[in-house]
């Protein structure tokens, strides 16, 4: 099958692209790494009359480190997979690349691609929940705007993007040394969507108490969602066997899973619980801050 006919723009820089998305709006669709894009199109799931072809506009493609670290919309995922400033400085987000598809899509998908189409199996919303990231958006004539990780995300494949805002690119806080972290998935075959995963990220203070804990699962909700009532309950306390299977299960309690044909509600809530206690498990072996069975 084809796609429906449409008109081509190449994108010389970003006030072009602000200015086509004024014009052209909600009949217009981004091409960056066109890994979603383009199958969509050839099954006409999307009929836009105008492309615009962003791949061009460098000033999206770079990552650097200013209070906090910056990832441009246009940067590919292989690109953060061996940027070893980023792999370094984002352990967590250096876990959790690889599981994104296979290594010729992550040479053409973009991190702004993969947030824009919010598929809630993939790793990159769960992993901004877990890190406390945000996104920013920008609109012509008018401030760039940024919206948290928590308040992006608004159901299936639905973002807080207007039609005539473009991602530009995403924000992440720098990583405390002391913290902990663990990304989970099950997957039907490598470098599928995930059924259910998981990313934590926790620490410990220096009593050994629990403190700054973020749990975000993916691939059981129409979104990504933070596990809010499970991060309260750990959040102050001391480490103990107990404690992180009243968390798992306090885990899977919160949630309301889909089902489809990949998987039950039932199912996705049990694998909540294994991968949350498995995830908490390996966070608190790496954390920096030494105590007892869990900090060695």
């Amino acid at each position: 099958m084809k796609p429906a006919a449409f008109d081509y723009v190449a994108a010389k820089d970003v006030e072009h692209v602000l200015e086509l998305l004024s014009e052209y709006g909600e009949d217009a669709k981004l091409l960056a790494g066109g890994q979603t894009l383009g199958p969509m199109l050839n099954l006409r799931l999307l009929s836009p009359a105008v492309i615009i072809d962003i791949n061009q506009v460098a000033e999206l493609g770079s990552y650097r480190l200013e209070k906090k670290w910056v990832i441009g919309a246009l940067t590919r995922q292989s690109t953060v997979e061996d940027a070893p400033l980023i792999t370094t400085a984002q352990p967590l987000v250096s876990e959790a690349i690889p599981l994104i598809a296979n290594r010729s899509i992550r040479n053409r998908g973009t991190v702004g691609g993969s947030l824009a189409h919010a598929d809630p199996a993939a790793e990159w919303g769960a992993l901004l929940l877990a890190l406390d990231g945000s996104i920013v958006l920008g609109r012509r004539g008018r401030p760039n705007r940024s919206v948290a990780a928590q308040d992006f995300f608004c159901g299936m494949f639905e973002t807080a993007i207007e039609d005539d805002e473009l991602l530009l690119e995403v924000q992440i806080p720098t990583w405390r040394e002391d913290y902990g972290w663990s990304f989970r998935e099950v997957a039907r075959r490598y470098g599928d969507f995930a059924v259910a995963g998981v990313a934590c990220r926790l620490a410990r203070n220096s009593k050994g108490l629990l403190e700054d804990v973020r749990l975000g699962l993916f691939g059981i909700d129409e979104r990504p969602l933070r596990a809010l009532r499970t991060e309260s309950l750990l959040a102050g306390e001391t480490v103990s066997d107990a404690l992180l299977q009243s968390a798992a299960k306090e885990a899977a309690s919160e949630i309301d899973p889909l089902s489809d044909l990949h998987g039950s509600a039932e199912y996705r809530r049990e694998l909540i619980e294994l991968l949350v206690c498995q995830a908490l498990v390996e966070a608190l072996r790496r954390c920096a801050t030494p105590g007892g069975q869990y900090g060695e």
